[in-house]
């Protein structure tokens, strides 16, 4: 399966598919024309059939004449040029405002055979994000946000972060202070993002993102960093050490909870992928390093004598593969100190 989300038009532009794109675009106009799909009243401006707008339940698409290449002209020739390349699967990930442009893109295309059996076409939407006061996040001056604004910000409160609390425990600060830096605050505004239901708003904080508290990316990173230094302590580091017992026993309810949570993301990123909602995986690493808790609060690990101390090691040694393989499929790194 091959994944072709929709991009940007500034995406497009660095790209050879849109130098190549006028041609497609006035080719495919010309079939739509001959098929009778769009009629002309002055010969510029081109309305779609009654059928196409009761299935999209919109307005009449702007499909201009040939020479113009935009909007839904321009969407539907890179549709049809990417299901020609052999893609089955097209996600256009776009917010909830173009539900009604796409709806009716898949309606002229499907219209027109250009959507075979067996290809999914499917508009990804998202909500808006917000700022604290509940409206549009926006810059002071009313300027759209920039990402990497976004970005350098929270670096930049992360390594005040690390600073803090070294200073706090009379620590010398961390040599690695930017790598922990960029790590932790990038991780954390992807996170924010991911972890919200994509069909809905959003409040953008900066103070709940990068917290320790809560289910943030902080939190998951610092879980993993924690879990890898009591494998190292144990002389884990590089997994199970020959000659430890393999078997893995579950005799306490904390430790059967949290295998059952570790066994489940395969199923978790199955469902995922084919709801395209990344929120039920970080509510997945979240209820993991909750179990996590639970079974080390209750459960000793290095003060347990063997075969039980290598199976609660091995718990350990999963959990954190876990965590590290789940923010890995939402673009996010993890530490092995903190």
């Amino acid at each position: 399966m091959r994944l072709h989300p929709y991009h940007t038009g500034r995406v497009l532009s660095r790209s050879p598919f849109l130098a190549a794109l006028a041609p497609v675009a006035e080719a495919h106009h010309e079939r739509l024309d001959r098929s009778g799909y769009h009629r002309g009243t002055s010969g510029a401006e081109l309305t779609l059939p009654a059928r196409v707008l009761a299935a999209a339940e919109g307005d009449p698409a702007a499909l201009v004449s040939p020479d113009v290449v935009l909007g839904h002209h321009t969407d539907l020739a890179a549709l049809r040029s990417r299901i020609e390349g052999g893609a089955d699967r097209l996600a256009y990930v776009a917010d909830a405002g173009q539900s009604q442009h796409f709806q009716m893109v898949f309606a002229v295309a499907r219209m027109a055979g250009w959507v075979p059996a067996g290809v999914e076409v499917t508009h990804v939407a998202f909500g808006l994000v917000l700022g604290e006061g509940g409206q549009r996040l926006r810059t002071r001056s009313g300027d759209n946000v920039r990402l990497v604004d976004l970005l350098g910000e929270a670096v930049a409160r992360a390594r005040a972060f690390v600073v803090d609390r070294a200073l706090e425990r009379d620590e010398p600060v961390p040599d690695d202070v930017e790598e922990v830096a960029r790590v932790v605050g990038v991780g954390a505004v992807k996170y924010a993002d991911l972890s919200q239901n994509r069909n809905s708003n959003y409040v953008f904080s900066f103070d709940r993102m990068l917290s320790l508290k809560g289910n943030t990316a902080p939190y998951l990173q610092y879980a993993y960093a924690r879990i890898r230094s009591i494998l190292r302590e144990a002389g884990w580091a590089d997994g199970r050490p020959q000659g430890a017992a393999s078997a893995v026993v579950l005799g306490e309810p904390q430790e059967r909870a949290l295998a059952l949570h570790l066994v489940a993301l395969g199923d978790v990123v199955e469902r995922v992928a084919a709801e395209y909602l990344p929120n039920q995986l970080c509510a997945h690493l979240y209820d993991v390093s909750q179990a996590y808790n639970a079974f080390y609060e209750h459960c000793p690990v290095l003060r347990v004598d063997e075969p039980l101390r290598s199976s609660r090691l091995a718990l350990c040694e999963v959990t954190a593969t876990t965590l590290r393989q789940g923010l890995a499929l939402l673009g996010i790194e993890v530490l092995e100190r903190i």
